[in-house]
């Protein structure tokens, strides 16, 4: 980063200024009901998204995923921030092995979200993850804090960056590719966060891929950029939709807010769904980020105690889901998959998108999946010590 402050001390600088302006500020919206909410429409269409906690009939509604009798791939990629350099790695090293699968359907949350299009469509693709993690462009996503940004623009950071490193990737020769494999029957999911409503939306991207229009492709985009939007950091997006006459803009931010992986829909691991029995699904579950408890001396500061806070939540949040998962991959007779960062793996000295630890990353992932010996069969118990003894390193 050009900046000499790490990102906590960065937040730390604007975190006085925000406690004080805070309440001088906040940007208008058009106000609309729950109601609209509930019927709101996108591109004028009804069917290009749903949410996680609908009901079972709509997730094994043939004519949303049509998925055939017959043995299918789902890989899942986590949100993590710049650990996507992990998921990047892994699914380049996978296909180096010559074992890496077609998949039906892939889903993507946060840092999963800007990985999933290019996993979609196949190794072809690879280089250009590893472009996107580990050639420096990454590391221009976050810029200097902002007051300005804080007050009027809903992020300390501006998501201006963001959206340019979005688009510079995603363009209609993108879509058209995933137009096609949509049209096969495969599908793509990215997930984020309606904080209006605090539900988790699920974008079928192929689907949007299909209509071909430049509205369509703006629409991709900023899924894309809403779901690695994480709050207070970039600025949510405002997605326009339409409802019961009136039009008016949705909020959506980070989907690992509400999800920091989308697994399997709420219908199927709360309430017991079934999948027909002449499917066999193998679920590859990719974590950008640690699962097991790693010991850390916080310092004692404000922006440190917040960002340790928020990472414990997640990790527990992401256990929870590999939980819940395992067990209804067991009881239906799916092949659960699980890789993620070993908790001895170095963290980096800050939280930023710092180049050097993202292409050490990349290698480690791509080394470990090259190996073929990387996907776990079940969670991670809680009785592993927090020091094993083992030392893992990252060349840094």
């Amino acid at each position: 980063m050009s900046s000499t402050l790490s990102l906590p001390g960065r937040l730390s600088f604007v975190v006085i200024a925000m406690t004080i302006l805070t309440a001088c500020s906040s940007l208008p919206r058009t106000p609309y009901t729950a109601n609209d909410a509930l019927s709101s429409r996108v591109l004028d269409l009804n069917n290009l998204r749903r949410y996680a906690d609908e009901p079972v009939s709509t997730f094994s509604n043939e004519a949303r995923v049509p998925l055939r009798a017959g043995s299918h791939s789902y890989l899942a990629l986590s949100g993590g921030g710049a650990d996507g350099a992990y998921g990047a790695g892994v699914l380049s090293g996978w296909a180096a092995a010559g074992t890496r699968p077609q998949f039906s359907v892939v889903s993507g949350v946060s840092t999963g979200a800007l990985i999933a299009p290019f996993a979609f469509l196949g190794p072809t693709y690879d280089a250009t993850l590893k472009e996107i993690y580990t050639s420096g462009i990454a590391e221009s996503i976050l810029g200097s804090p902002s007051i300005a940004n804080a007050l009027f623009r809903s992020g300390l950071f501006g998501n201006t960056r963001l959206r340019e490193l979005v688009a510079h990737y995603v363009d209609q020769q993108l879509l058209a590719a995933i137009c096609a494999e949509h049209a096969r029957g495969r599908r793509l999911f990215i997930v984020t966060t309606n904080l209006d409503t605090q539900r988790t939306v699920i974008w079928d991207m192929g689907r949007i891929a299909s209509i071909g229009s430049t509205q369509a492709l703006n629409l991709f985009r900023d899924v894309v950029a809403a779901s690695a939007s994480v709050p207070v950091v970039f600025p949510p997006m405002l997605i326009d939709v339409e409802a019961n006459g009136r039009r008016f803009q949705e909020m959506h931010a980070d989907g690992a807010v509400m999800a920091p992986v989308l697994t399997l829909p709420d219908a199927f691991l709360l309430r017991n769904g079934n999948f027909s029995r002449d499917l066999h699904i193998d679920i590859y579950i990719l974590i950008n980020n640690k699962v097991e408890p790693d010991f850390q001396v916080v310092r004692n500061n404000t922006a440190d105690i917040a960002a340790r806070s928020s990472a414990s939540t997640t990790k527990t949040q992401t256990r929870s889901i590999l939980y819940g998962t395992f067990d209804f991959a067991r009881h239906n007779k799916l092949g659960f998959n699980l890789t993620y960062i070993d908790r001895n793996i170095p963290s980096p000295a800050s939280p930023d998108f710092d180049t050097g630890y993202m292409r050490s990353l990349y290698e480690y992932g791509y080394e470990k999946a090259k190996t073929g010996s990387f996907w776990e069969k079940a969670p991670p118990s809680n009785d592993r010590p927090l020091n094993d003894g083992r030392e893992q390193r990252v060349t840094m």
